[in-house]
């Protein structure tokens, strides 16, 4: 039986934490492989490269923490929901990193050039509000945050979608050349949102 605590449940933990951790360890050495060797990885713009990837991580984690609703019940394994916390928590870190990397190898602390990103480039303003979505769900995410939230928990974390659409709108505006995986995040976000709203009328139906 899978159940907090038995052995099962701990060894599926260990290797969600590891999967959503090895985007981060492929960067690293990828960034080893860089310093030896410049321009075999990264191409001509390594900086950006950088920013981009832990970005595209962020919103992958993001669309699979939404998913995993949907799946449980498509699946009727509820325990899929337990892990959505972990991938949660993991798609903001993620998201705070392609934050710092782009304040500190893009706009190299300065601030002048980072008001002028966010004044004049749309899609700064769109990863920016997807950030800020996704702090408040962040920090109440605790089982003890769930408690004293009460009903307003839930109505808070529907915040995610939002911050989702952010982060497809940002993957969109700054993409150059092809569009391919911008759209294909966005159709995804589409479906999962679009589930969720047959979910909520049809749960409303059932109450009158």
């Amino acid at each position: 039986m899978l159940f907090r605590g038995s052995v099962l449940y701990n060894w599926i933990g260990l290797f969600v934490f590891l999967a959503c951790l090895t985007p981060i360890f492929v960067l690293t050495y990828d960034v080893y492989r860089e310093l030896d060797m410049p321009g075999t990885v990264f191409g001509a713009d390594p900086p950006e490269e950088i920013v981009h990837y832990l970005g595209k991580w962020a919103i992958r984690l993001l669309l699979a923490t939404l998913a995993l609703s949907p799946l449980s019940r498509l699946f009727k394994w509820p325990h899929l929901i337990a892990w959505r916390r972990v991938f949660g928590l993991f798609a903001f870190c993620y998201a705070v990193a392609h934050f710092l990397a782009y304040v500190t190898l893009l706009v190299e602390f300065d601030m002048t050039s980072f008001i002028g990103d966010f004044v004049k480039r749309p899609y700064i303003t769109a990863g920016l509000l997807a950030l800020a979505c996704m702090i408040p769900l962040a920090l109440t995410s605790t089982r003890g945050w769930q408690r004293r939230l009460g009903p307003n928990w839930r109505r808070l974390h529907r915040l995610v979608y939002v911050g989702g659409v952010f982060g497809c709108v940002h993957l969109l505006w700054l993409s150059k050349g092809s569009y391919a995986e911008a759209v294909l995040y966005s159709l995804i976000l589409a479906t999962l949102l679009g589930e969720r709203i047959v979910m909520f009328s049809l749960r409303a139906r059932g109450r009158q």
